[in-house]
């Protein structure tokens, strides 16, 4: 897998950041990001989530049009990555 560059990176993380309310973190992604890009990041939390309850792939799958690749490789993130679905799925949850 290709590197990201370090100081890109930080900057867009930074951007990230620097959003203040769902209307302005709205409008950057709406700019950043195409139509299918912003599906494909929505629906990989939903999976992630899913998994999270414990929903199976085939239910997953079922529920959302994703592919059994795409339910995966969310699934190896939650259990083997860098915690950044944990941390996210952790902090919605106590902000239900």
């Amino acid at each position: 897998m290709e590197k990201l560059d370090a100081k890109m990176a930080d900057q867009f993380y930074s951007a990230i950041l620097s959003l203040k309310t769902k209307e302005e973190c709205r409008a950057f992604f709406d700019d950043i990001c195409t139509i299918k890009e912003l599906q494909d990041l929505m629906q990989r939390l939903q999976v992630a989530s899913m998994l999270s309850k414990g929903m199976n792939y085939l239910e997953i799958s079922k529920e959302t049009s994703v592919s059994s690749a795409t339910i995966s490789r969310v699934n190896r993130c939650l259990n083997y990555g860098d915690g950044g679905y944990n941390t996210v799925l952790g902090r919605l949850e106590n902000n239900e």
